[in-house]
């Protein structure tokens, strides 16, 4: 099949290398008419389609994954354009170590940089561990390879922070040419740091110690002040006597200011409240806002309100604050039905399904609503399978032979399917495909192929998008990243209990999809339990092999846009076992149909003979044949995971009858136009090439056949069928990896011989035998007796018409085929000797002139067909010659001899064709 748009092209990439997870921007040509004509994207060989993002027919954007190969291409496969090519590479580069301090584009986890050592200095920052240039000297990088600097330390490293540092290692990377005195001085240096790191925490006391000497020497001013206070006074101490001021004091203050401080409090009380309405009104008004957000479907909104409400009030013990966290609670599980709702709805689209299950996730949702979606959506793609099969079938019984509305659905494909069936009806010959009827065609579509297109059309709509909602459940980029982290564990249980689960969804979808094509194109492959629910289709006819050939390369398409989902195999072995049997169908159909072709073969012969003796009927047969195997070939080749059609012996014993088959049925037609009476053989149209030299006789406008004429015709075919055409058969079926090929061959070869020899032995007989039969008669015309009769004048008359008679047997078969002539005048001349030897040899006795006479006519008969003698005429002669007297005489030699000149002489005209056939016969 054509396709509609030229295959993607990718012309640039920017950058052209990177380190994985390096986003790319990707430009070309036909990249695709839309996100969802996009089916594959891979880079050095991973699967890039996750990350991509569509942006225009000539531009992508996307992230590098991890991949295997240093260097790739960058493929692009679309649904309009089929899998793409790469003028250009990308490289993948392995990523280098980060220092702490060192800038960088993309996130670096540092925790690969800290080591347990960092434990025993708890108090010194990781960064002072850490110097750039540990040894205080210019760094020297060498050019060593670092592939040998492993071999040499195994195991170790040049990381100062690593547990197995290696210090050669360093010294070889970092200060392969410093000189020895720097190298002292790289001593001195780490002597130094060590000696500061160990004196540090001295410094510290060192210089506050007169602080400290200060603080004690206040706080024991203080303390003796209060000591010399409490021993003078009688009264008591001094913080006791201040003690008692203060508290008269605040008893005084309480009885002026009573009535205002009362006042007071009842206002602070009021603000208060005042204060907590204003403060917590995010709460008391978050009830209403919930509702006016679902409402818009601003759901992001209500969720960080809701996250929001959860962290200030989810624990309060307030019970205000609690009656309106728990009307809160109310209108978000109100939202989670909503969300879980919307969820499970189909159809939906990808994104949409997404971004609920990524609210619901946020909310907190009870149970798994992921899960729960993809349960939905295998549900949803099984039901539209079914329900597309159900629409056909009613739409067959209801308008039959029409073009059904349903079928337009996928008018896309339906140029496709117009286009590659017009190339390959054009090869068929006597097909009822022609070309006046292209207007026609979209009616002809038969019903079980649109379902096919329509089907598969369907399955690789919807399936993608399953694939990828369970590739982002097991990744959980379904999720966001405070759900991920809460539920995370619980998620990875689900995803290992549950990936039995979707694999066996994937398979019912495989097996649906195959029962479902198989109850339209091969129903007796289906299980009676299975008819009713996968089968229906109440059609008489079935499928011709090229619309077999264009559903076997639809669900060839198919299955390739289902590997590129990276889907495992073993969930499509039964797609792969389906395109299998349809193979093995489409052959026996095509084969079949072949036959039927070739028995209509016979109705079209036109009898018109070619130079060679032969009519367009034996072209005609090997053409239909080659055509019929044309359309085979993309049938017969094994794609990339499929097994050959002649693997099961069952298949190569069918295949080999049938093509037998077809050569026997051809044979037939010959026999039976060798037999077809005079009145059922169309002659208006007959002809001879009159343009060869060699024609013997003249043709005119009512020449009509004779049946002698017909069995010569028949004759010629199966010479060059013999030596040509069953030849050809063989090379072509070879050619295509025909099992068998010998005993087809073999089979056909016999039957076309045994067909061939009744054909000739039925000529002969009608051409020898009237011959043969004047023989008799014509010696004893006259009442001639050899022991009486007169000295020979000459050859008598009999003989004479013998000759003529085959002559004109000469001239028949070389008119129809000059490479007949031998076979058939060395049988005529055969019988003729053969029955002259008998009369011969029944003479009793002869008389000197008699037996003269008798020599002569024999002679002249045998010196006259020598081109076509054969052992057994030569021993015939022989034998009538030996039943003669001898000739005693010179004079009657010689006098035969001149007899014998003379009637070559005055026959010389006649017997030209033995002369001409002479000369032929010795040129080759």
């Amino acid at each position: 099949m054509s396709r509609l748009r030229q295959p993607p092209l990718v012309t640039g990439i920017s950058p052209n290398e990177g380190i994985p997870w390096t986003k790319v921007i990707i430009r070309g040509e036909n990249l695709g008419t839309g996100p969802t004509d996009l089916i594959g994207l891979t880079i050095c060989g991973h699967n890039c389609l996750l990350t991509a993002e569509w942006m225009s027919a000539s531009k992508i954007v996307c992230r590098v994954g991890q991949a295997k190969n240093d260097k790739g291409d960058i493929i692009v496969t679309t649904k309009s354009g089929g899998r793409g090519t790469s003028t250009v590479s990308f490289k993948l580069l392995k990523p280098e170590k980060i220092g702490i301090l060192d800038q960088s584009a993309v996130w670096v986890d540092e925790m690969n940089y800290y080591d347990m050592r960092t434990d025993r200095n708890k108090g010194i920052p990781p960064l002072s561990l850490r110097p750039a240039n540990p040894l205080g000297i210019d760094i020297e990088k060498s050019k060593f390879p670092q592939k040998d600097l492993e071999m040499l330390f195994p195991g170790m490293s040049a990381d100062f922070t690593s547990e197995n540092f290696s210090a050669a290692w360093y010294l070889i990377e970092n200060h392969s040419t410093t000189s020895f005195e720097q190298l002292k001085m790289a001593v001195t240096n780490l002597k130094r740091q060590a000696n500061k790191k160990s004196e540090g925490s001295l410094a510290y006391v060192k210089g506050g110690l007169s602080t400290f000497f200060e603080a004690q020497d206040a706080l024991s001013a203080i303390h003796q002040k209060l000591e010399a206070d409490g021993t003078e006074k009688v009264e008591g101490s001094m913080t006791q006597k201040l003690e008692n001021v203060l508290n008269r004091a605040s008893n005084t203050a309480d009885t002026l200011f009573q009535e205002v401080l009362g006042r007071k409090d009842k206002a602070d009380s009021t603000r208060n409240a005042l204060n907590v309405l204003q403060r917590f009104k995010f709460l008391f008004n978050l009830p209403l806002n919930i509702e006016r957000n679902i409402q818009k479907g601003d759901y992001d909104v209500v969720i960080n309100d809701y996250e929001k409400a959860k962290s200030l009030f989810g624990k309060t013990e307030v019970q205000v604050f609690k009656k309106y966290y728990a009307e809160v609670e109310t209108r978000i599980e109100t939202l989670r039905e909503l969300l879980l709702d919307k969820l499970l709805e189909t159809p939906s689209t990808l994104h949409d399904q997404k971004r609920y299950i990524r609210y619901l996730s946020d909310l907190h949702a009870p149970g798994d609503p992921a899960w729960q979606c993809i349960g939905a959506q295998h549900r949803w793609i099984l039901q539209l399978m079914h329900s597309c099969k159900e629409g056909y079938i009613q739409d067959l019984k209801g308008t039959p032979g029409l073009h059904s509305p349903m079928l337009d659905l996928d008018s896309d494909t339906r140029p496709l399917v117009l286009g590659h069936l017009s190339q390959t009806a054009s090869l068929k010959r006597g097909s009822s495909f022609q070309s006046g009827r292209d207007d026609t065609w979209r009616y002809k579509t038969p019903h079980r192929v649109a379902f096919v297109e329509k089907l598969t059309k369907l399955v690789l709509s919807q399936l993608p998008n399953f694939w990828k909602l369970w590739i982002s459940y097991v990744n959980g980029s379904l999720f966001s990243e405070t759900a991920e982290k809460s539920g995370q564990i619980e998620r990875s249980k689900n995803v290992r209990q549950r990936q039995n689960d979707f694999k066996k969804m994937i398979q019912e979808v495989m097996q649906c999809l195959v029962k479902l094509i198989r109850g339209a194109l091969l129903p007796l492959s289906i299980p009676e339990c299975g008819v009713r629910q996968y089968g229906g289709w109440e059609v008489k006819s079935e499928l011709s092999g090229q619309w077999l050939a264009h559903v076997i390369q639809t669900i060839r398409l198919t299955y390739e846009s289902l590997t590129a989902l990276e889907i495992p195999n073993d969930m499509l072995q039964t797609i792969q076992d389906l395109i299998l049997d349809l193979r093995v169908r489409c052959v026996m159909v095509t084969l079949q149909h072949t036959a039927e072709e070739i028995k209509r073969l016979a109705e079209k012969e036109d009898w018109i003979v070619d130079n060679e003796g032969l009519t367009s009927l034996p072209c005609q047969f090997e053409q239909c044949i080659i055509h019929s195997l044309q359309s085979l070939k993309g049938v017969v080749e094994c794609k990339p995971g499929e097994a050959s059609v002649f693997q099961q012996p069952k298949t190569q014993e069918e295949v080999c009858q049938l093509s037998i088959n077809i050569m026997q049925i051809f044979i037939y037609c010959l026999e039976q136009l060798s037999t077809k009476p005079d009145a059922d053989v169309d002659t208006t149209h007959l002809s001879v090439d009159v343009s060869s030299p060699d024609l013997f006789g003249s043709i005119h406008e009512d020449f009509s056949l004779t049946s002698e004429q017909r069995l010569l015709i028949v004759l010629s075919n199966c010479c060059y069928l013999e030596r040509h055409t069953f030849l050809n058969m063989a090379e072509h079926f070879e050619k295509h990896n025909f099992q068998g090929i010998e005993k087809i061959t073999q089979v056909s070869m016999v039957s076309l011989k045994e067909l061939d020899q009744r054909l000739f032995e039925n000529y002969i007989e009608l051409k020898a035998d009237p011959i043969v039969g004047s023989l008799e008669p014509g010696i004893y015309a006259g009442y001639f007796d050899w022991k009486d009769c007169l000295p020979p004048t000459g050859v008598r008359n009999y003989l004479k018409e013998a000759l003529v008679n085959i002559i004109a047997v000469h001239a028949e078969v070389f008119t129809i085929s000059k490479e007949l002539v031998p076979r058939v005048l060395s049988k005529v001349v055969e019988a003729v000797s053969e029955e002259l030897s008998r009369l011969m040899q029944c003479v009793s006795s002869f008389s000197k002139n008699g037996a003269l006479q008798a020599r002569l006519e024999i002679c002249a008969l045998r010196d006259t067909v020598a081109v076509h003698l054969t052992p057994e005429s030569k021993s015939s002669f022989k034998q009538a010659l030996e039943a003669l007297p001898q000739l005693s005489s010179g004079a009657d030699k010689k006098l035969l001899e001149e007899l014998l000149n003379k009637f070559k002489s005055s026959m010389h005209l006649q017997l030209t064709c033995f002369q001409a056939a002479s000369s032929t016969m010795m040129k080759t």
